[in-house]
């Protein structure tokens, strides 16, 4: 009899679901933080020095500096900008959304010493003669705007005048910003059409008051800006500029709309699938799917996090990461159909056997975005705290939801007898009376002999290695200025571009780039490399000349060779900490042999990865290790999933005495989870593919080493991983005779020998 009760519940919850999504989605969702990639800005990571000889950067003056650059950017209106202290004595500054990231620049990075000088360069009077915060800005009697600075003491300034007088015909008082000694001098620049001192009055008169100006040819928002400046205060130390990045608006907004609606085709194929393959199962994980999207998000908001633009692609991969725990519990749950248990027996059981399997996967790959979170850096940091976040969130809708909304279904006896709304055929399903295990059932596979041909398959991946070893010894890798250091530029046009017309543009501006590329849609995006780092003036310059020429600011992105190598050095640091964790945490669940087993497919499929990037010249960035990383985690859950079942068909086979029962057992569990692994890559290559075809270029790299990178995982988990361990336990066999692998109290204790 069917419980309507249930089935209404069912709807209930569903309804208030999706009103409660409905209701608050766009509030959440206009509420998150857009980082630079996806709305334009400005980022720099500095590296504090001494201001003076002598100076010691400790960790109160790093603090300092971060206190007064904060009031800075309070001068420039920026909204929630953020600021980190890194390493000890370097300072990070994110600044999203700013409209003039070079007024933004030069503010940051000014020291703002103000100092009055005779035209000798003697200093008369500096910043701490000056009242805080008492720069103000007005106008000359004219109407000219000028800043006006109160000062301390009247008397001091009295005597500084009248010693300035006594210098007549040279009695100018030099007002400089950030004078430097034995560089700057006033006999140089006064012979500049653009002098570096502020302004130089004459003294004609000595003068008792409290009050000084600073006059020029300033428009009122020049004045007004240098008065906020000089009321934040000097810094107390120099800021070398060792990294920055600036992402034009309109580059900002066009690659927000790509890759949203790359994850929306990609989802939309995922929802489709799902629906398709496993009928109401796939219905209820659409829902619970939507729900995971919709509590990423909303925890993202609560935690005031940035989202950029690999957060947005980490979202969308994480939904196949969500769809994989729903495919490993459906494919338990149509297991135990086939073996002839009733739907509700089916459901409780295989709920019950897939739980540890999803477990065990998502905790290897939540060590890789931990490993990725903590090395990580700006973007990558961003990508890093999404794919966590979806991995807890698709653990407890994937498996707590979906399990309370079909058992829903399942207890109000709708969907008794009807394996086919389970995608299961009639055909298919073994009576009950035979006592059949699930592990005992035959699928559309068992034709195909995994084992037999291993060794082949090793020597042509032996082959294959060496093969791209020759290629990484000639070809090298393409790096990226994250890693070789230097500057890059991206243009956007609203006309198709060549490398010819960008190199004109360039020469006219004195600049020669090393490499220039022409990508996007209808060759509209322009990539410019440099090896030189460009500085601020340069920066200045391109944006200016640049985007008058094309119709919107270029990106612009300078790495130091310091920042270049240790970025580097971290990669490798990360990759080598989630491999001995993996190791680890595998050893302990599983076996050693299997642990070890699972580092080399991750090693063969980094290594192919890396190969591949090596043999068609794309550029390693800093992203290509987000992907690498997110490649360990998506290879070592397949393959942790493959080790699972060779688990429980081990423990049901008890003692092995042949090496043709280690085939058997391989073969077996292979054939087993073949359909789950090849629906779970097919899921997530669904989503990749989708961000290559229509998400931003930004992110095509990355998207193409996640693609090589899923393929060559599957394929490592099965030819690679499951046949090293074959291997050893063959050895294994061979040294101690027999295999005890599943202990029991009564067995006698001469089969208890490991």
């Amino acid at each position: 009899m069917v419980k309507r009760s249930r089935i209404i519940a069912f709807f209930l919850v569903v309804l208030v679901l999706f009103g409660t999504m409905s209701g608050t989605a766009k509030d959440i969702v206009k509420n998150i933080k857009l980082g630079l990639d996806l709305q334009g800005g400005f980022e720099v990571l500095y590296e504090v020095q001494p201001a003076k000889e002598g100076q010691k950067i400790t960790e109160s003056v790093v603090s300092d500096t971060s206190k007064a650059l904060d009031q800075r950017i309070n001068v420039l209106g920026v909204s929630e900008p953020s600021i980190q202290v890194e390493n000890g004595n370097r300072i990070r500054v994110q600044l999203a959304g700013v409209e003039d990231q070079e007024e933004a620049r030069s503010i940051l990075s000014t020291q703002a010493n103000l100092s009055f000088r005779d035209v000798n360069d003697k200093l008369m009077l500096d910043g701490s003669d000056l009242v805080e915060g008492g720069a103000d800005q007005s106008f000359t009697q004219t109407g000219q705007p000028n800043i006006v600075l109160k000062l301390k003491d009247s008397n001091k300034f009295k005597k500084v005048t009248e010693e300035i007088l006594a210098k007549a015909p040279n009695n100018q008082l030099v007002i400089w910003l950030d004078f430097e000694e034995g560089v700057d001098s006033y006999a140089s620049e006064i012979q500049k059409e653009n002098p570096k001192f502020l302004s130089n009055p004459n003294v004609n008169e000595v003068l008792s008051s409290d009050q000084v100006t600073i006059e020029g040819s300033y428009t009122v928002e020049e004045a007004q800006s240098l008065a906020d400046l000089l009321n934040a205060g000097a810094l107390p130390v120099k800021l070398n500029e060792i990294y920055s990045t600036s992402v034009g608006a309109q580059f900002g907004e066009q690659a927000l709309d790509q890759t949203v609606f790359a994850g929306i085709v990609g989802i939309a194929i995922i929802f489709l699938f799902m629906l398709l393959y496993y009928r109401v199962p796939g219905a209820v994980a659409i829902v619970t799917l939507s729900v995971y999207i919709y509590l990423v998000l909303l925890i993202f908001d609560l935690m005031n996090g940035v989202l950029t633009l690999p957060g947005i692609a980490a979202l969308i991969l994480g939904v196949g990461m969500a769809v994989d725990a729903n495919i490993i519990t459906y494919e338990r749950i149509r297991e135990e159909l086939k073996i002839g248990r009733s739907v509700k027996a089916a459901f409780h059981t295989g709920s019950q056997n897939a739980f540890l399997t999803i477990l065990d996967a998502n905790v290897t790959t939540l060590l890789a975005g931990g490993v990725l979170f903590y090395f990580g850096t700006s973007s990558v940091k961003g990508f890093a705290t999404v794919l966590i976040i979806s991995i807890l969130m698709s653990f407890i809708t994937a498996v707590w939801g979906s399990r309370l909304l079909l058992d829903l279904l399942v207890n109000s006896n709708w969907l008794k007898d009807k394996p086919g709304l389970f995608g299961v055929k009639k055909s298919d399903i073994h009576p009950i009376s035979k006592g059949y295990d699930a592990l005992d059932l035959t699928t559309k596979f068992d034709k195909i002999d995994f084992v037999r041909h291993h060794r082949k398959l090793f020597v042509l991946s032996a082959v294959a290695i060496v093969a791209g070893m020759i290629v990484l010894g000639v070809f090298r890798l393409n790096l990226g200025i994250d890693f070789s250091s230097g500057s890059r530029m991206e243009l956007l046009s609203n006309k198709p571009l060549t490398e010819q017309v960008v190199e004109a543009e360039l020469d006219k501006l004195g600049f020669v780039a090393e490499k220039i590329t022409i990508g996007g849609e209808d060759d509209t995006i322009a990539s410019a490399r440099f090896k030189e780092t460009l500085s601020q003036d340069d920066i200045a310059i391109v944006k200016t000349a640049l985007g008058e020429t094309f119709g919107a600011d270029p990106n612009v992105s300078t790495v130091s060779p310091i920042v270049g190598k240790e970025l580097a050095k971290n990669a490798m640091m990360a990759l080598a900490i989630a491999a001995v964790g993996i190791i680890l945490y595998v050893a302990l669940r599983f076996e050693i042999y299997m642990g070890v087993a699972a580092i080399l497919a991750l090693l063969h499929d980094v290594f192919f990865i890396i190969a591949f990037f090596s043999i068609t010249r794309l550029e390693v960035d800093i992203t290509f290790i987000a992907a690498v990383l997110t490649i360990v985690g998506y290879s070592i859950n397949d393959t942790i999933v493959t080790f699972d079942r060779i688990r429980e068909n081990l423990a049901k086979k008890r003692v092995i005495k042949a090496p043709e029962e280690l085939d058997e057992i391989i073969n077996k569990s292979l054939r087993q989870t073949l359909a789950r692994s090849i629906n779970t890559v097919l899921t997530v290559v669904i989503a990749v593919i989708a961000l290559i075809i229509f998400g931003s270029p930004s992110i095509l790299n990355f998207s193409i080493a996640l693609l090589i990178g899923l393929i060559g995982g599957a394929y490592s988990s099965i030819f690679i991983a499951a046949q090293c361990w074959l291997i050893w336990k063959k050895k294994e066999l061979k040294k101690k005779g027999k295999l005890i692998t599943y202990k029991e109290k009564n067995m006698n204790k001469d089969e208890l020998q490991v």
